[in-house]
């Protein structure tokens, strides 16, 4: 009777740290390779960003482009992106986020060094509603922001919706709540910027 009542557990012990090591297992061998393709979609953001073109989306080609034009800096406590032409710093590329319908979104913008005009963006992560708010990781919506003139913002408007007077990006259709935060944490975060890197902050 003791020995039909221990096998089941006895066996179930045995499986369940079979099981256990494998996972344990797996996951140590594909840790580097998770960590690696995480570094490449982030090189690829930033020389998007940067509207850098690679050849190919072999990782290796990525990160030997990426490794030519593109520098990593600590501003302010967080990882900024430089890029240079001979030598010379031509744009800046840095964290951006803030709370969108349904969740947070981050992503990255690029500003030239003299501040005037803003040379891209990208979206790493959201949870917005695909089709609609989703859209925000769409070509269309960001391609606007490409050699967005930053020069005539009024209190830190750099981003203005049409149809106002003075807007320069279309909204989203139907997703008025995902495209007033975008513009808002996007806003503050290259005023922010431009102010902390001006040394007015």
């Amino acid at each position: 009777m003791k020995k039909s009542f221990s096998f089941p557990i006895i066996f179930m012990v045995i499986i369940t740290a079979f099981f256990t090591f494998i996972l344990a297992f797996l996951n140590y061998k594909t840790t580097d390779v998770i960590a690696y393709n995480q570094e490449t979609d982030l090189r690829r953001t930033i020389l998007y960003v940067f509207d850098i073109d690679s050849p190919s989306d072999d990782p290796k080609v990525i990160e030997d482009i990426f490794n030519q034009y593109i520098q990593e800096e600590e501003f302010e406590g967080q990882t900024i992106y430089v890029v240079r032409e001979g030598g010379e710093i031509t744009g800046y590329a840095f964290p951006i986020g803030g709370t969108g319908l349904w969740g947070t979104v981050d992503g990255y913008a690029a500003i030239s060094s003299d501040y005037n005009k803003l040379l891209g963006l990208d979206f790493v992560s959201h949870s917005e509603t695909p089709g609609l708010g989703g859209r925000i990781s769409e070509e269309p919506f960001k391609q606007q922001f490409r050699g967005l003139d930053l020069t005539d913002a009024k209190d830190g408007e750099y981003v203005v919706y049409r149809p106002a007077p003075d807007g320069n990006i279309d909204a989203i259709a139907g997703a008025t709540l995902t495209s007033k935060s975008v513009s808002r944490f996007l806003n503050e975060d290259i005023d922010n910027f431009i102010k902390l890197k001006k040394g007015e902050r």
